[in-house]
């Protein structure tokens, strides 16, 4: 069968890899370039047949993945961290490159085979960063953010280096060559965006509303490789036209429905990409060339871990920061397979050079999941040595904090609390590790401090021995449990109120003791089911009950240690079907120490009091020989004009 033998064989054997891999909790690419190695001609037994014909197959999986790039494209994502993405990163990619070819030099490479060991140990490796993220929980983090815009800076990178690399091959180079080529590639950008961004979304639209899902697949596949091929034609790269096609194609209306279609094509193809890579990796030079290889591992790794952290601290990132990217950046990427590829196969470097980047390049990806999730512990001695590092605050109060309400995560859920608390005139704390929300919440002018909660020192910072409640906004239990382990030491007697991921979560949470849990897609599905049965005419007092009779089943356990819950959500249930007001009885009120029926309030406002709250307890469907006092919270019923009425009697001084 020949090539379709070849292909059977990679993704079968590929597969395995990967499931291996990810037990493991390696990234899946790995697995690839495992299959890779096990059927190549360095390994011996089961070997593919057609290596080259794989290549050429693999080319378009190149071009793929950049067109996915391109599809992912987008200056939004640069705009929070556009400072450090578009100004640390090409400084990043300089010194590491000056890095690399110094040791180039230290192998005795000749200048160009050094500077090209330089450019790919510049790139970092989104795969491997965007999992090890994901499974550290580390995901929406200002250190995230920083790191992936790094990242899509990175990746853009690779496209000019792949013009300008080449060109270093040519005897006769000068600074006119490589005019020339960029001077190339920036006109065929410039006519895609000016003839691209008007015919190929136009294209694409009259296919969607054709209907046919197999012939939208087609037609973007047919845009991504069409234009590949066209700049292949002019001279330029194969997989640069296929990224400039994806970023042209983004700004559509249908980038999205694009990139979901063209995910799993890109994937099957990169499978084959990195399995030819896997193939060219040779186990005898790793033993032959063993010093070398962990010599320059040390390097890179070492080397560039230390230069991202300088960066983010000249761009004045700190705390947890800089220790995240030198311990989660410092690999070499996957686009250094698709540059070192580009400079086997156009001369520029020897095959030695290739395996040896290609060796470290596996290393240094195999062992990042490991490294980065030290992060944390590491951060943690760090803040034990060196306690006196300044926090960055805004907005707090010169005054003395007590008794004062410590929030835990200011995104919009936070940052709405602290809102409603402050109309309570309550002091309020919020403590945001996303330096976006951080900068979200000082622009709301809300008192807020920047570092991780689950570490005493920040606690400290947000008064925790003196504040009267902690409030928490995530939902990830691990994080929960590390913030309420250091508030409790700190403060045994403050009181905790957490959201939940879960019902599952509920007793977890009532024995670290948290007051009250809030079950966020819980209380969603219970106000969409009260939607959807008023619509379909079911009595409101029943559609109440029932809910209210759900929510008691569930929240039962916390229940029995809190009596102010069910008075709450009784109120709660009155509100949703009444027009129902609350109003605090003044001693100056006209009607305080006059029971109902003296005080003739249906007859002189229109409106009736359904209900009163003395010292936190409530009185249903008072009589009229009931007394109302100062300070009582009476709740009326009425139109708005009687409601009205009622509030401006009731709120009148006595003559």
């Amino acid at each position: 069968m020949g090539i379709a033998t070849d292909i059977i064989l990679i993704i079968v054997t590929a597969f395995f890899c990967g499931l291996l891999l990810q037990k493991l909790g390696q990234p899946l690419l790995l697995g690839y370039i495992l299959a890779g190695i096990i059927l190549g001609p360095y390994t011996g037994g089961l070997t593919i047949s057609g290596i080259r014909e794989i290549e050429l197959l693999a080319e378009i999986g190149v071009a793929l993945l950049l067109f996915a790039l391109g599809l992912e494209f987008s200056f939004k994502k640069l705009r929070a961290v556009k400072w450090i993405a578009l100004f640390g990163t090409p400084l990043q990619m300089l010194l590491t490159i000056g890095l690399g070819f110094g040791v180039g030099q230290f192998f005795g490479l000749d200048w160009k085979s050094s500077l090209w060991l330089g450019a790919l140990t510049s790139l970092s490796s989104t795969m491997v960063t965007l999992k090890s993220l994901m499974a550290q929980g580390w995901m929406g983090t200002l250190s995230s953010k920083v790191m992936i815009a790094m990242l899509i800076v990175q990746d853009l990178a690779v496209i000019p280096l792949m013009i300008i690399l080449p060109q270093l091959n040519n005897p006769v180079i000068d600074l006119s060559t490589l005019g020339f080529a960029v001077l190339k590639a920036t006109v065929f950008i410039i006519t895609m965006v000016l003839l691209g961004t008007r015919i190929i979304p136009k294209f694409i639209s009259y296919i969607a509303k054709l209907g046919s899902r197999e012939l939208f697949l087609l037609a973007i596949t047919a845009v991504g490789l069409g234009v590949g091929y066209l700049t292949h034609l002019v001279g330029l790269s194969f997989a640069f036209g296929a990224f400039v096609a994806g970023m042209v194609l983004s700004e559509s209306d249908y980038g999205h429905q694009a990139l979901s279609d063209i995910i799993p094509l890109r994937d099957l193809f990169g499978l084959l990409f990195f399995s030819s890579v896997g193939m060219l990796f040779n186990p005898k030079f790793l033993l032959s060339h063993i010093q070398e290889v962990i010599l320059l591992l040390l390097v890179v790794c070492i080397g560039k871990g230390i230069i991202f952290s300088l960066i983010s601290h000249i761009f004045k990132y700190r705390n947890v920061i800089p220790l995240a990217l030198g311990l989660g950046l410092f690999q070499v990427g996957e686009f250094s397979f698709v540059l070192a590829r580009l400079g086997v196969s156009t001369g520029s470097i020897n095959n030695e050079l290739y395996s040896l980047i290609l060796t470290v390049a596996i290393l240094s990806m195999a062992i990042t999941p490991f490294i980065s999730s030290q992060t944390a512990r590491l951060y943690a001695l760090k803040k034990r040595w060196f306690k006196h590092e300044q926090l960055e605050t805004s907005n707090l109060s010169p005054k003395e904090y007590a008794n004062h309400i410590v929030i835990a995560g200011g995104g919009r859920v936070g940052s709405q609390i602290a809102q409603i608390l402050q109309r309570f005139n309550m002091q309020v704390i919020i403590i945001e590790l996303n330096h976006r929300r951080f900068e979200q919440a000082k622009k709301e002018g809300l008192p807020v401090i920047y570092g991780d909660a689950s570490q005493d020192i920040v606690l400290e910072a947000a008064k925790i021995q003196k504040a009267n409640l902690l409030i928490l906004t995530m939902s990830d239990l691990v994080a929960i449990k590390a913030i309420i382990a250091q508030a409790k030491n700190l403060n045994p007697k403050i009181k905790i109120i957490s959201r939940a991921a879960g019902p599952d979560y509920l007793e977890v949470l009532k024995n670290l003791g948290v007051l009250e849990v809030v079950l966020p897609e819980f209380e969603a599905s219970l106000e969409i089911t009260r939607q959807a049965l008023l619509n379909l005419n079911i009595p409101p007092t029943e559609i109440q009950r029932q809910i209210e009779n759900t929510r008691q089943e569930l929240y039962a356990s916390l229940f029995n240690s809190n009596k102010n819950y069910r008075l709450l959500s009784q109120l709660r249930g009155v509100e949703q079907h009444f027009d129902l007001q609350w109003i605090r009885l003044s001693p100056e009120s006209p009607i305080t120490n006059k029971s109902i029926a003296e005080g003739e309030i249906r007859k002189n406002t229109g409106a009736s009091i359904v209900a009163v709250i003395r010292k936190g307890e409530i009185f249903p469907n008072p009589q009229p020989n009931f007394i109302l006092k100062p300070e009582d919270i009476v709740g009326i019923i009425g139109d708005e004009k009687s409601r009205e009425s009622f509030c401006i009697w009731a709120t009148t001084p006595k003559n």
